[in-house]
């Protein structure tokens, strides 16, 4: 795997010899470098080998479900690995166990106690995975700057990769890896560029969305496997006159899946692994729509004469600030209708997210401009039970948190975004959910075709989901649990006569 190389501090051009100083530049200071050294040093630099896992021989984890003891022994084998396994199957379980096998693995350092492990999660996930990880008896400590790491497993969110020193960590675990979508994004880059030479890493996340190329290859330059412009150019063409969309070539599809089951478990319930779905059945979902009326002024607050859908964002935009007001009042109304049942209210606009917060008795309101510790504490508090109504973002609240102990949910607005909504249902609705989930949804006649896009979307996925899961299903099964050969035990029925002369020994 090529890697980024370091720029002389000096001229940033050429690539560092010593301490941050590239040869030429050492020479101009009067020094007197050995060349032979220094072209021995780059050539070494330009491909760095990563190698590879190790067996973790017969330990049995009993914390864990069988089929996810299979994900995490073909992981440690890998060493570097991506388990798309969806809400609710144990990946916080997972990635918790894959770095305390990794830090008891003789091979990592020459004493235990030297072994330092990361996992990065979203805000508040990080304390609910310190608790789980505590009731299997494993240690995780909350850091959120170099000099805080000790020896064992560190959790930190990812707004504090950049006080923490990547050289540190023997192996790296990324919850909600999903992070890495963002092909262009800051976070994305920091992300490969810092843990670029850890020998151990785990990408854990939901199933990725099955038409989703750029997370998948994503995943796959972050774990070394390949890069995104190599993935696309083995696999992919461009899809008609547009550079922006890519699909899989027709006689490569087989072998990208094939390649990606190599590297990645795409598990969306047990049965894909061959074992029993029992316990991993969703309880019923319910999605309530509220349309509220829309009035001439609310359509002249819009810029039209009369009421009619919007239909750019631009128009959209302008209907959901002229139906504010009603939507939250309708927010509040059905939180009123149920005032036993805990409510995971979801806003866009920061005027919702006010509005709703004073409007509904006993709210909390969770927002960006709050500081971490703030926003920590009121996200599990609602966790845990001691918050009624939980006001607050998608992009805020929307990964990774586990809101199982609530099963009602109000979308003020609905957005065009089908991965937030699909996170943010997913909060409630997840494999370990013992009540029916009731989304209830406000719309107003001026929002458009923003639910039917929704409507389609959601079809699109699930559709999609059920072919690449078809498709791959045996493809990952041979991967985490194996091959087998069939023998047939040897069973006598009859008792063996053995002659005399053999019976006599001598």
């Amino acid at each position: 795997m090529r890697v980024r190389l370091v720029k002389c501090i000096v001229c940033d051009t050429r690539e560092e010899y010593r301490d941050g100083v590239c040869y030429p530049c050492m020479r101009e200071a009067g020094e007197d470098p050995d060349l032979e050294e220094y072209h021995e040093l780059v050539a070494a630099k330009n491909r760095f080998d990563m190698g590879g896992g190790f067996d973790p021989g017969e330990r049995e984890w009993p914390h864990l479900f069988q089929f996810q003891r299979d994900v995490l022994r073909w992981a440690l084998r890998r060493g570097r690995a991506a388990a798309f396994l969806d809400t609710g199957l144990g990946k916080t379980r997972l990635q918790v166990t894959f770095a305390d096998e990794v830090l008891r693995w003789e091979g990592v350092a020459a004493a235990r106690e030297e072994g330092r492990f990361l996992i990065l999660a979203p805000l508040a996930v990080a304390e609910q995975t310190i608790a789980e990880a505590a009731s299997f008896g494993v240690e995780v400590r909350m850091v959120r700057k170099a000099a805080d790491v000790r020896p064992g497993i560190s959790i930190s969110n990812y707004e504090m990769l950049h006080a923490l020193d990547p050289r540190q960590f023997v192996g790296v675990a990324l919850d909600e890896s999903s992070i890495l979508k963002n092909f262009d994004g800051k976070t994305r880059t920091a992300l490969i560029e810092a843990f670029e030479r850890t020998p151990y890493k785990l990408a854990c996340t939901a199933t990725p969305s099955p038409n989703d190329f750029t997370e998948l290859g994503n995943h796959a330059e972050f774990l070394g496997v390949m890069t995104r412009a190599e993935m696309l150019a083995m696999y992919f063409t461009h899809d008609g006159g547009s550079t922006q969309d890519w699909r899989i070539k027709g006689h490569a599809r087989r072998r990208f899946w094939q390649w990606v089951c190599s590297w990645a478990a795409l598990v969306r319930r047990p049965s894909d692994l061959g074992y029993s779905d029992d316990g991993y059945i969703l309880p019923p979902l319910e999605i309530v729509q509220h349309t509220i009326p829309a009035t001439p002024e609310q359509a002249r607050a819009q810029g039209k004469l009369f009421v009619e859908p919007a239909k750019g964002l631009a128009e959209q935009r302008a209907a959901k600030r002229a139906t504010l007001a009603a939507r939250v009042a309708k927010a509040a109304e059905i939180v009123a209708a149920e005032p036993g049942e805990q409510s995971l209210v979801w806003c866009e606009l920061n005027d919702e997210s006010t509005g709703a917060a004073k409007a509904i008795p006993d709210a909390v309101e969770v927002t960006g401009s709050q500081a971490p510790e703030v926003k920590a504490d009121r996200l599990l508090g609602f966790a845990r039970g001691d918050v009624k109504h939980l006001v607050t973002k998608v992009d805020i609240a929307g990964m990774g948190l586990n809101f199982q102990r609530s099963a009602r949910q109000v979308f003020v607005g609905p957005s065009n975004s089908f991965e937030g909504w699909y996170q943010a249902v997913r909060r409630q609705w997840r494999f370990g959910q013992r009540r029916p989930v009731t989304v209830h949804v406000i719309a107003s006649e001026l929002d458009g075709n923003i639910l039917d896009n929704l409507r389609r979307k959601q079809a699109e996925a699930e559709k999609m989901g059920a072919e690449m899961a078809e498709f791959t299903r045996d493809m990952v099964r041979a991967q985490v649990r194996g091959t087998s050969r069939d023998v047939t035990a040897y069973d006598p029925q009859q008792a063996m006569k053995v002659p005399q002369w053999l019976s006599e020994g001598t």
